[in-house]
């Protein structure tokens, strides 16, 4: 079958340019001027005032199944994944039992293609039951089909531990991706320590637990060479030291979340508890530090880290609640309203942050460009009216985020994967 997606503002080959994308079954066969196209049509869409993006890539999203599916399930959380204009997504290992073996690795490879709408690359441990000390078969795993390893909610508590890690990862040709957290530095905090930290009376932990362990880390991955990745990195601390770290030749990557770039920790207010997840929120120092790191390269890609859980797990006790919010179908257009209009980044930054580079630097060769042979995986975009996010929308099993009534522009219209249309809007 042919399609025809018309008149749309196409991301290509890092620019924007107005153009036709034809589409033949599952691969982009052509991109021209509006118009050039002379041959036949079995669909037509009109992207007309809309922007026409590579499906976008998120290496960091929890989907609970098995062992938590009341939360989410590999469908429902695909599903959100299509809503927000992702096709291609990393799926992170904390599951019940843990892909932790070769066997275990291969059946959650196989779940994620028969189970999932978009492509689900999967995440393996690093240690066993994703805890403690005994590493997983890096070889064995890779071969398995695991893309990358993490031990990712749990920080690699000991040095030799990870040091054995990143030798493993690094002789295997996987990217080890890390929860930098020092466990002996949090002291029972359940925010961020601070001045809000204080007024709210809550126990506070110090931004140095995960700054800590970026230290520690850096310097191990520079003597092993691993392809090194931060996950969800928070700290001013942290992006200085990354920043270094690159200058050195460390091969080091980091990823932030749309949630450390948009919100703070004076937007807690002690009771609603969407807005505690792990890292917690920063000061406005962090934040501004991981802008001018998006700004200037030293940040990588942004990862949503969606991470759904039930309303049951969200209770107004602060100290109680667990940690994490959903992200998969807000992130778009949060950052597109909050960054992008307002002149922080451009479009096509925040496109090549969301796209091509985390597809590029974790090696889903497939995934993350809007390109003549490449995939028909894209999405398009509604940057012209304002919609209000609602949690009725919501196609994940978790409504646990604090995003849901802002007033956003780009609302995902169409998400198509291999040629498949797989998330639409209802007009009307």
């Amino acid at each position: 079958m042919t399609t025809l997606i018309q008149n749309g503002q196409v991301y290509t080959n890092g620019q924007l340019i107005v153009a036709d994308v034809v589409i033949d079954n599952d691969r982009i066969t052509a991109i021209g001027e509006p118009g050039f196209w002379q041959g036949s049509i079995d669909q037509r869409i009109d992207a007309t005032n809309k922007l026409v993006s590579p499906g976008l890539v998120d290496v960091h999203v929890h989907y609970r199944d098995p062992g938590e599916t009341q939360k989410e399930t590999i469908h429902t959380g695909s599903l959100a994944a299509a809503h927000g204009g992702f096709t291609t997504v990393g799926a992170m290992p904390n599951l019940d039992p843990a892909p932790d073996t070769p066997a275990r690795v291969a059946e959650m490879v196989r779940r994620n293609q028969q189970e999932g709408v978009v492509h689900i690359a999967q995440f393996a441990t690093i240690t066993t039951g994703r805890q403690g000390d005994q590493l997983v078969d890096f070889a064995g795993v890779k071969k398995a089909g695991a893309f990358a390893v993490s031990n990712d909610g749990s920080g690699v508590q000991t040095a030799g531990t990870m040091y054995q890690a990143m030798k493993g990862a690094a002789a295997a040709g996987l990217p080890l991706a890390a929860h930098v957290e020092d466990n002996s530095l949090l002291f029972g905090g359940v925010m961020t320590a601070s001045d809000r930290s204080r007024q709210l009376g809550l126990p506070g932990a110090p931004s140095v637990s995960e700054s800590a362990q970026v230290a520690r880390d850096l310097v191990l991955a520079k003597t092993t060479g691993v392809h090194y990745h931060i996950c969800h990195v928070s700290t001013k601390e942290s992006i200085a030291m990354v920043r270094f770290a690159k200058q050195q030749g460390v091969n080091v990557t980091c990823e932030v979340t749309p949630h450390h770039l948009l919100l703070t920790v004076d937007d807690i207010d002690g009771h609603d508890t969407n807005y505690k997840m792990n890292p917690p929120l920063r000061t406005k120092a962090d934040q501004q530090a991981l802008i001018a790191g998006l700004q200037d390269g030293t940040i990588d890609m942004i990862a949503t880290d969606h991470a759904p859980h039930t309303v049951a797990d969200k209770p107004a006790d602060f100290t109680q609640a667990a940690n994490g919010i959903t992200g998969s179908e807000t992130a778009f257009a949060e950052l597109y309203t909050n960054l992008v209009k307002p002149g922080t980044i451009s479009l096509t930054k925040l496109l090549d942050l969301m796209s091509a580079k985390p597809a590029d630097l974790f090696n889903l060769n497939q995934a993350g460009h809007l390109e003549p042979g490449r995939p028909a995986d894209l999405a398009i975009f509604d940057l012209q009216q304002s919609t209000r996010i609602q949690a009725a929308d919501y196609q994940s099993k978790g409504i646990n985020t604090p995003f849901t009534g802002d007033q956003v522009y780009g609302d995902t219209v169409l998400t198509m994967v291999d040629g498949h249309v797989v998330y639409q809007r209802k007009e009307g």
